[in-house]
């Protein structure tokens, strides 16, 4: 009896103040939409970070006939220096940090060219032009470093280039779109409670009678307190679905279903999965909120 008694109670509040209460769920489903996507982005950043990591190598490029660097003074690499090259890469001093190795020779380089960009190449690139190269494979993307070290300054070495440097734009990139989604996302949750507390108040004003009566007759503040909270907790329980059900439709269709087929260079996605880790986190996000904000609201207002 005495749940079902404060259950109407916070069906009255919610039928009385229809219109704030449709915006404390639009103003919720957004700012936790925010927060939901802002989660699924470094989830993807951090797919993409391991898989590129656990590809990545470091390219040891040696001399070429057109080389300027001053390790390659004297022109293109000798075998010997490129003996040398293979013989430092299998040594005991690197075996912690390398992987595995692959040499690609000038005519390897320049078949490979041919067959990725056709013939139209074939009278302007020579295999002198290309070089040969050491590509290592890092069993720690972390220690490219060591490999750097290991091999600037040694003669008949051009360049030593860790490919990963060049993804680190991107994931950088996509690290301030989250700190921005994140940034919205804590505003909007702000107006979110701001606008529940509000509500709250407006709802008490309201039922001032109501109250009063119940405080008449020794009704303890916990009893009077629960249906504002109640009321606040049910609108943000609504927005919480809501944005739960905009991250479902996102990522099945916006990632599932097009940006997969689109965006070929990635293939390590967040998924269904993701998702169903991110949707209870959200709600809860907005439950505690909305419960903690109406809590506050109603005391106050009580204190009065």
């Amino acid at each position: 009896m005495r749940m079902q008694l404060i259950l109407g109670e916070a069906l009255t509040g919610l039928r009385r103040n229809a219109s704030m209460v449709i915006s404390v769920v639009l103003v919720t489903f957004v700012s936790l939409t925010f927060v939901g996507a802002a989660m699924l982005m470094q989830m993807q950043i951090g797919k993409m970070r391991d898989y590129w990591s656990e590809r990545a190598q470091v390219s040891v490029i040696m001399c070429r006939e057109d080389s300027t660097a001053t390790t390659c003074a004297d022109g293109a690499a000798t075998q010997e220096q490129i003996d040398q090259v293979s013989q430092r890469l299998s040594s005991s001093a690197l075996s912690g940090v390398v992987r595995d190795v692959r040499f690609e020779s000038s005519d390897e380089a320049y078949q490979n060219l041919l067959k990725l960009y056709g013939d139209e190449y074939k009278d302007y690139v020579t295999p002198a032009q290309l070089g040969n190269t050491y590509f290592v494979g890092l069993i720690d993307p972390e220690k490219a470093d060591v490999i750097t070290e290991a091999f600037n300054g040694m003669a008949g070495v051009e360049e030593v280039k860790n490919q990963l440097q060049y993804l680190e734009p991107l994931f950088s990139a996509l690290t301030i779109a989250t700190y921005i989604a994140v940034g919205i996302a804590v505003l909007m949750l702000i107006a979110a409670v701001l606008l529940i507390a509000t509500t709250i108040r407006l709802s008490a004003y309201a039922r001032r009678r109501e109250v009063g009566i119940m405080r008449l007759v020794g009704a303890s503040n916990r009893f009077i307190q629960t249906p504002f909270i109640l009321e606040g907790v049910f609108a943000a329980f609504i927005g919480s679905l809501m944005a739960g059900a905009a991250i479902v439709v996102g990522v099945h269709f916006g990632v599932g279903q097009y940006l997969k087929g689109r965006v070929s260079f990635i293939t390590d996605w967040i998924d269904m999965g993701d998702a169903a880790i991110v949707i209870p986190v959200i709600v809860v996000i907005g439950l505690v909120l909305a419960a903690l904000s109406a809590s506050f609201a109603i005391r106050r207002w009580l204190r009065a």
